[in-house]
């Protein structure tokens, strides 16, 4: 498949993204998509790559309806899962919102799709796809296809972070992988090592997560060997065969310092350049095993949809609920009906308490 290989060079050649994009939209049945990062202090969200969205849209999104945009929820869903602005927001407050009806509304755009690509402590990345009627709202079709590009991309996307991290290009990545801190492991047909560089030479001398073996790579845990052998069998044929295998490799078990395998096909398009023998990079690195933020854990805790999330932060950041409506862009019964909620789910009483709540989910040392 084509797609998937534009994918994975795109992760190489940042300029490559538009096209690529667009190829995705058309799989997906979208008009217009693109991906972005969200701040999670500054509630800022920047358009890192993007096509089919008129450029005044874009800049008044980035400048002005992101704030507006029910996007907030999203690291509340796990990396991958594909969801819709109804799956955000219910339907009628959506549409009764100024984002649906200062940005969405005028370019003809009924719903979008999105998921998750990364989040981390500040913020989080994501893939979003807009559609126009008669495509929106999504359906099952759009989901199932979505679900089948979407762990592309989240690949490619944190393979291109590893590159321009050391400020390299695909003309120069065979120059620089020397140099990257993560291990990489090249490797050719029948899982055979073709290169290895400074860090990857640590981990084999020293045994513990990784082997070579024969010239293969190996594994020190079985499961975690068979997994690799099966996804390398799998890439070493290409682009198509890769499929919708995950992201990372866990290596290590049996509550061992934890590390992971992210793998990338280097045999289509510009990815030749790395090594002609090689059809695989494996970079392995340390897993950071990074707290849930406060609001994930209240969330999970007490079981809130993401409107009631929202409307929970929103009294924390903001106040009364006049304030949190005009703020969310939603009738202030609607907040009173998320507030009624909250209390019922939280077992408080008043606004006090909730903020009490939260800040006490905020603070370790609390008492």
């Amino acid at each position: 498949m084509s797609l998937i290989g534009s994918i994975y060079d795109a992760a190489l050649d940042a300029t490559l993204w538009p096209d690529t994009l667009a190829g995705i939209a058309e799989f997906v049945g979208g008009h217009g998509i693109g991906l972005l990062q969200k701040d999670s202090l500054s509630k800022a969200t920047t358009p890192h790559h993007h096509t089919g969205v008129d450029p005044d849209f874009v800049r008044t999104y980035a400048e002005t309806h992101s704030k507006f945009a029910p996007t907030s929820p999203l690291p509340f869903f796990d990396p991958g899962q594909v969801v819709s602005f109804y799956d955000l927001v219910p339907y009628d407050e959506f549409r009764a919102g100024r984002f649906f009806g200062e940005w969405m509304q005028p370019q003809g755009w009924v719903d979008a799709a999105g998921a998750v690509l990364e989040k981390s402590a500040t913020g989080f990345s994501f893939i979003s796809a807009l559609f126009r009627e008669p495509h929106g709202p999504i359906d099952d079709k759009v989901r199932s296809r979505m679900a089948l590009i979407v762990p592309h991309v989240r690949r490619a996307v944190l393979i291109g972070k590893a590159v321009e991290a050391q400020g390299a290009k695909a003309a120069v990545f065979s120059d620089v992988i020397d140099r990257l801190g993560d291990a990489l492991f090249l490797i050719g047909t029948e899982g055979r090592i073709v290169h290895v560089n400074a860090a990857g030479d640590v981990l084999l001398r020293a045994g513990e997560v990784l082997r070579a073996q024969g010239g293969r790579l190996v594994a020190t845990n079985g499961a975690a060997d068979a997994s690799l052998r099966e996804a390398l069998a799998a890439l070493g044929h290409g682009d198509a065969a890769a499929g919708t295998k995950g992201i990372a490799i866990l290596l290590t078990g049996d509550g061992r310092e934890p590390y992971v395998a992210h793998l990338l096909p280097v045999n289509s398009g510009d990815r030749r350049r790395v090594r002609q023998a090689a059809v695989t990079a494996v970079f392995v690195r340390k897993a950071a095993m990074p707290m849930p933020s406060a609001p994930e854990i209240i969330a999970k805790s007490y079981k809130l949809t993401p409107s009631e999330l929202r409307v929970l932060l929103a009294i924390v950041d903001i106040g009364g609920i006049p304030e949190v409506a005009a703020a969310l862009d939603v009738a202030e019964t609607t907040v009173k009906t998320h507030v009624k909620r909250l209390f019922e789910k939280t077992g408080t009483n008043r606004q006090a308490e909730l903020v009490k709540l939260v800040a006490g989910f905020s603070t370790p040392a609390a008492a």
